[in-house]
């Protein structure tokens, strides 16, 4: 008993006393490391942080900054340095945090329109991990949600400041994301459809036909949403989109030289037996069905209907 005691002791003491080492970091120091530099000293100090590519140094020196001298004239333009600092440190979070902040503080800044652009490039970059630099994936595939912020964004900045020296590239990036949140839709319908939700397929092709009418995914939604009224047995309904389709994209693969819509249907693994699946599709396989064909129907109008026109960035 007295041999653990004093075990116990000794493992206290020695903690105890690596915890003022530099390794084990110490709260007081880091809050006080800054306590006797000046201004100048601490925006130069940033600087030197920035150039030499140390972010994380170089936003603990901008907040020590702000914080000690927050109506000095170095406060304003630390703050958007921060912005920048995080963002350069890949804290794509703590970037559209603070520039949340410095929006909302400084409503009337010369430089908003640099944290605007600052915001919509974080979200934009943030779905973007180490392995796309490696081996890039299909963006379309992941989860949308900061494409769809990054878009909101840069539309801000456009729609506020249209005369932006950073508007021109929140407009083509704006481009970029609109194609890519419109090719996720079709992805998401495509899922529906092996899944065989019909009527969810349907509501995911409408909707890029109706929100991004000049993407081009939007041939892939007509025919998704062609081959699910089909598949509902709605072939009138089917005939208006196909009218669409073969006005608008007469080229696209599903139209045979008549303008008629055919879909061969694919055997899909549920169909199959497990001795098909074992047998790599050598034995017991399963009939085929007979393709799906919609006929072209004609119109008596001249002009067929067209997608709905764009609404914001021009494509």
């Amino acid at each position: 008993m007295l041999n653990r005691l004093s075990l116990l002791i000794s493992i206290v003491l020695v903690l105890q006393g690596c915890s003022s080492l530099p390794f084990f970091g110490n709260d007081k120091d880091d809050k006080d490391k800054y306590a006797n530099s000046t201004e100048d000293q601490l925006y130069r100090n940033a600087q030197s942080s920035m150039r030499a590519a140390s972010y994380e140094d170089a936003v603990d020196q901008l907040q020590a900054l702000e914080s000690r001298f927050p109506f000095g004239r170095y406060a304003e333009q630390a703050q958007l340095e921060i912005v920048y600092a995080h963002f350069m440190a890949y804290e794509f979070n703590q970037a559209r945090a603070s520039a949340d902040r410095f929006i909302r503080l400084h409503p009337r800044h010369r430089d908003v329109d640099y944290a605007y652009y600052l915001k919509g490039l974080s979200a934009f970059e943030q779905d973007r991990g180490f392995f796309d630099t490696l081996m890039p994936t299909d963006p379309s595939k992941r989860d949308p949600g900061a494409a769809r912020d990054s878009f909101a964004d840069f539309g801000q900045l456009v729609a506020r400041y249209p005369d932006s020296e950073y508007a021109v590239d929140a407009r083509q990036r704006m481009i970029y994301l609109r194609n890519l949140l419109a090719d996720s839709e079709v992805h998401i319908a495509r899922y529906y459809m092996r899944r065989q939700a019909y009527v969810a397929a349907v509501n995911r092709g409408r909707y890029v036909v109706e929100n991004f009418p000049q993407t081009p995914a939007v041939p892939d939604a007509l025919a998704i949403m062609i081959e699910a009224y089909m598949r509902l047995g709605l072939e009138p309904v089917a005939g208006d989109s196909l009218r669409v389709l073969v006005h608008n994209f007469p080229t696209f693969p599903s139209l045979d030289e008549t303008g008629n819509f055919v879909v061969f249907d694919s055997i899909r693994n549920r169909d199959r037996s497990w001795l098909n699946v074992v047998s790599f599709g050598l034995i017991d396989r399963p009939d085929k069905l007979a393709p799906l064909r919609l006929t072209h129907p004609q119109t008596d109008s001249p002009d067929a209907p067209r997608p709905p026109a764009a609404n914001g960035i021009g494509g």
